[in-house]
């Protein structure tokens, strides 16, 4: 049982970097929904990732995992594979909210069977059929990030575009999830659950690194997309608000960068008291702590180069619910 971001975290898929690649055919969904902010297609890196990213992103997340451990919180990984993408970040592909576990509709092509790595740890998903034709893509959003890359032309959405609050979450529009896919999990939750639209703020791609559910009430945002309360929607503008300072940025392997120094905000809570964040995060540690909220600095070398923090490369799939 699974419906918020912050209860106590009992069992969790971690993510593994193995046989992490950038497809060489950049079809047009990829294009428009990972490589929209980049004009010239040749600056776009493909291939498989450097082997030193591989074998450090490897040591940091078995770092992660053995920290997990050491809370006594089952930790699962997905099978090691040569996979289309990656399979580093399970956040991603799979959806879960009580006894909902959702695969959901990823609008890239080459990510659509990712979630089959982990299937085995997963209690009774649907599949949800994912769309690739050109109609769903708008190709004006290359080099415009105020053009989104998806159309209405069918569901699409990636499961790291929402976060959760109990009988609320937060989806958020952008490149990486259409309204369609908002209504598609209304429709799966049902009555009982009401998603919240997240709209006009961030077009590049997920929700983790502009909103962090930290508790009942108590929210971390970055002040340069969310630049006030009433950019949330309701119920949400009633929250505490942290405002994120400045991340530090860590850097990313050269020629391989997948996001902005904002990941480093990108943190996973173990309970409401404990938080792992990047190891060199200290101006949010200071505010984090002030709110009684205690960090586990861990390395994450590579959050920039793979696009992914610790939010990222977890599936959160138990928690204790009060």
């Amino acid at each position: 049982m699974n419906s918020n971001e912050w209860g106590q975290l009992k069992k969790v898929i971690v993510g593994v970097a193995d046989n992490a690649k950038i497809p060489k055919d950049i079809d047009v969904s990829l294009r428009c929904v990972n490589f929209a902010d980049k004009v010239d297609e040749s600056k776009i890196q493909k291939g498989p990732y450097p082997q030193q990213v591989i074998e450090e992103a490897n040591e940091d997340l078995q770092i992660f995992v053995d920290f997990l451990k050491g809370e006594s919180i089952e930790v699962l990984r997905p099978n090691v594979n040569d996979c289309n993408y990656y399979n580093y970040c399970p956040r991603d592909s799979v959806f879960v909210h009580g006894d909902l576990t959702l695969a959901t509709p990823m609008p890239i092509k080459a990510r659509k069977d990712e979630w089959r790595a982990f299937e085995k740890h997963l209690t009774d998903p649907l599949q949800v059929p994912c769309y690739h034709e050109t109609k769903l893509y708008n190709t004006d959003c290359i080099g415009n990030k105020d053009i989104l890359a998806l159309t209405e032309f069918a569901p699409a959405f990636d499961a790291a575009n929402i976060i959760r609050a109990n009988a609320d979450v937060l989806y958020l529009i952008s490149n990486s999830g259409n309204k369609l896919g908002a209504k598609l999990l209304q429709n799966a939750l049902g009555d009982t659950v009401k998603v919240h639209l997240l709209e006009d703020v961030y077009s590049y791609m997920h929700i983790d690194s502009t909103v962090a559910f930290l508790q009942e009430g108590l929210l971390l945002a970055n002040p340069s997309r969310i630049k006030n309360k009433e950019c949330l929607p309701e119920p949400f503008r009633s929250w505490e608000i942290i405002w994120c300072p400045d991340p530090v940025d860590i850097g990313h392997y050269p020629g391989w960068c997948n996001a902005s120094t904002w990941i480093n905000m990108n943190l996973f809570s173990v309970n409401t008291k404990l938080v792992a964040l990047e190891e060199s995060q200290e101006p949010l540690r200071k505010v984090l702590e002030q709110h009684g909220i205690e960090c586990a600095m861990l390395p994450m070398r590579h959050q920039r180069t793979l696009g992914g923090g610790f939010h990222c490369v977890t599936l959160d799939i138990d928690r204790h619910v009060d």
